[in-house]
């Protein structure tokens, strides 16, 4: 989600679970300790294995006090590569304080603005955007010290040429006007027909390399291929979609699916990083995981399905 980037994903927010082996026991991990060093993590097992070795019937979640402030900013940028610039000032700037950093192509922005309701804060397009929250508490002097801080990292960018424009909320209504832009992206998606989309994660300083190879790969696999990147710059997840040619055949660019699908994943895997960042493996990406993932690795998953689950009855036929 958005908020990885401060809070953490779901592995580092659970502290303890319960969970129903597939033979019938319970095991009885509900425990909300910060630190255990005695033995194995057996919580990270069950995490992430969509079902296939047990049943979570109950846990035990981190949880954090909800910021008193928050301050929403909208940038336009030149590049990928001034994104990951703002990315870094943000966080040598508001340090913790830092909770989301999206990021957005142009043709994202413009698929977004299909959805009612959505607009660009700008007068003139840019080839890209990021959006960026800081959070903060404590009383009015928390809030105007939070309002300085973005302010400082926006001007700072702009002086050196790593912003072009920006626009900061003057309120709550404004800030949710801003994320409706993230968020309408993935719906005015779908007003353009057949999507093929990935959900890849690389290390946060290859995030402009993939871009820089992933989209021409793209335009010269597919003629005329619509590219929409958008996501989470802060952690390295991008969800890097295609949208079918305009009035093309939908049938006959779903066909290609396997084949971008090898070169998106290619490319990710070379820079060091995942094909599936957040979505999971299920039936869709099996032939993948035996792609992507070493022999080794695949070994050691089979031996823990067959020491827990032997009969195969968890979620049957998923991940392995």
């Amino acid at each position: 989600g958005v908020q990885v980037l401060r809070y953490g994903n779901a592995r580092e927010l659970v502290l303890g679970l319960e969970v129903v082996l597939p033979d019938g026991r319970v095991w009885d991990g509900l425990r909300g300790l910060r630190k255990d060093n005695t033995g194995y993590h057996l919580k990270h097992l069950f995490i992430g294995a969509e079902g296939t070795l047990g049943v979570i019937t109950a846990a035990v979640l981190k949880l954090y006090p909800r910021p008193t402030w928050r301050e929403t900013a909208f940038a336009a940028l030149p590049s990928p590569e001034a994104a990951l610039k703002l990315f870094e000032r943000a966080q040598t700037g508001a340090a913790d304080g830092l909770t989301a950093f999206e990021f957005l192509s142009r043709r994202s922005l413009e698929v977004a603005e299909m959805v009612p309701g959505v607009a660009d804060p700008f007068r003139e397009p840019h080839p890209f955007y990021a959006l960026f929250e800081l959070s903060g508490f404590g009383g009015e002097e928390g809030r105007a010290r939070l309002r300085r801080t973005v302010e400082a990292i926006l001007e700072n960018a702009h002086a050196d040429g790593v912003v072009a424009d920006a626009v900061i909320a003057e309120s709550g209504t404004q800030a949710r006007e801003l994320w409706r832009i993230r968020e309408g992206v993935p719906e005015g998606q779908a007003a353009l027909g057949a999507s093929i989309k990935h959900d890849v994660a690389v290390p946060v300083s290859k995030v402009p390399l993939f871009l820089a190879e992933a989209t021409p790969a793209m335009e010269a696999a597919i003629e005329n291929v619509r590219v929409v990147a958008f996501g989470h710059l802060g952690d390295g997840n991008l969800h890097f979609n295609l949208s079918q040619p305009a009035g093309g055949d939908a049938e006959a660019f779903m066909a290609e699916r396997e084949r971008v699908n090898r070169i998106v994943h290619d490319i990710a895997g070379r820079m060091g990083g995942s094909f599936s960042a957040e979505h999971g493996i299920g039936l869709l990406k099996k032939d993948e995981l035996r792609r992507y993932k070493s022999a080794t690795e695949l070994d050691l998953m089979k031996a823990l399905k067959q020491a827990l689950d032997p009969k195969g009855i968890m979620n049957p036929g998923k991940i392995l």
